[in-house]
């Protein structure tokens, strides 16, 4: 018979490792959407996510709070992007190690684990898990991982405590002494002086204060993440009709052009017969994540392409070159044939046209990437941008490359 302390203790564990499964998986999409196993993890996924979707009060949890598609427009974004990719290779890197430490002293009944991190902090493991879905839910910034980042470390908590109890009824004195001059995630001398800056004596109050502040804190710093990129956004404007540029070496091109572009009779007469405002992104014809925001065509589903590792090491690596290396960016140590192509096509620039639907009819520029805005696909157009030369323009379908999945806008 189970007292139910250990029973509550059992489902702890069942719920943290329910909840950290669930995180990895959604905060792991991005690998999985650019692979062949994309299409059976959305027919179970999808539903989830266009659930949430459906409600104003659940519709942010699918929204995204940094730059994805498009370069990031400043320092401070660029900053963050690369401390994701710091983030979540030391995180992993310090899991391992720890752990690998760990179940070497369980083999060899070694004891208890005391050295390397382990004589600093008592659970390195769990911090490195934390720094890794910290880095993941930067590297894919949807704000349903970010929150779930939140309660899992909210959840790795009550479990440590619980670990330490046990530890202490095993070894006694020797762990009691452990606990004393070690931190539990941080340097002792560390929480100690953050310690300080909190109102309550009882541990216990402290935890939840904390945790309190780490879920307001991690969500609400994520909106303002979100508020601040959009900011940033490279856009033009002019009546119902914001374009914006992809990468930051487009933004002259953008500047000086997109006016004529909209005066061509192929574009004007498209969208004279549609309601606006309209939203425009303007990017090389072979941007690698296209399919994102509309289905240009097969080529662009990347999860029926067969470069998921390449991809995905250039994704954590080289934070910048898939949004800069265009279609070469799928064909890693392929060599002057896609040179020659990207030279052919520098100066044509595909313009994927959206419609947007907002709750307050027409809003100002930064209001077409609001959370409760709706973006339909209307057309694309490819335009040899130097002599304004228009190549090819043709109706898209309503849904991106990957069907109605809610996916990145900026």
């Amino acid at each position: 018979m189970k007292f139910p302390k250990f029973r509550a203790v059992n489902k702890l564990k069942a719920v943290l490792s329910g909840v950290i499964a669930l995180y990895f998986v959604i905060g792991l999409e991005i690998l999985i959407m650019i692979s062949p196993a994309a299409g059976f993890f959305y027919a179970v996924f999808n539903p989830f996510l266009l659930w949430l979707d459906q409600s104003p009060a659940t519709r942010w949890l699918t929204a995204f709070f940094l730059p994805h598609l498009v370069s990031p427009p400043d320092l401070l974004l660029q900053i963050i992007r690369v401390a994701g990719s710091v983030l979540f290779v030391v995180g992993a890197v310090m899991f391992f190690v720890c752990a690998g430490q760990v179940y070497y002293h369980k083999f060899t009944r070694k004891g208890v684990a005391l050295r390397g991190l382990y004589s600093y902090i008592r659970h390195p493991q769990y911090l490195g898990l934390g720094l890794t879905g910290l880095g993941l839910a930067i590297l894919w910034p949807r704000f349903l991982v970010v929150a779930l980042w939140a309660v899992m470390v909210a959840l790795y908590y009550f479990l440590a405590r619980d670990e330490e109890r046990r530890m202490l009824r095993q070894f006694g004195d020797d762990y009691g002494q452990y606990l004393d001059r070690t931190g539990m995630f941080l340097p002792k001398a560390v929480e100690a002086a953050l310690g300080k800056l909190l109102p309550f004596r009882r541990s216990l109050l402290r935890a939840a204060l904390v945790l309190v502040l780490l879920m307001v804190c991690t969500v609400g710093g994520a909106f303002a993440l979100r508020s601040y990129t959009v900011s940033r956004l490279p856009l033009w404007s002019k009546g119902s009709v914001t374009a914006l540029a992809i990468l930051p070496e487009d933004v002259g091109k953008l500047e000086h052009r997109m006016e004529s572009v909209l005066e061509m009779p192929e574009i004007r007469s498209r969208l004279e017969g549609q309601s606006g405002p309209f939203l425009v992104y303007f990017m090389p014809k072979d941007y690698v994540m296209q399919g994102m925001i509309a289905d240009t065509g097969g080529e662009w589903q990347l999860y029926k392409r067969h470069h998921t590792i390449a991809m995905i090491s250039d994704w954590i690596f080289h934070p910048f070159r898939h949004l800069e290396a265009g279609h070469a960016a799928m064909h890693p140590g392929m060599g002057s044939g896609m040179e020659g192509d990207a030279a052919a096509n520098d100066m044509i620039r595909r313009m994927i046209f959206l419609r947007v639907e907002t709750p307050n009819g027409q809003p100002d520029p930064s209001g077409l990437f609001g959370i409760n805005a709706r973006r339909s696909p209307l057309f694309v157009a490819d335009v040899e941008i130097h002599d304004l030369v228009l190549q090819e323009v043709h109706d898209l379908p309503p849904a991106t490359g990957w069907g109605r999945v809610p996916t990145p806008i900026f």
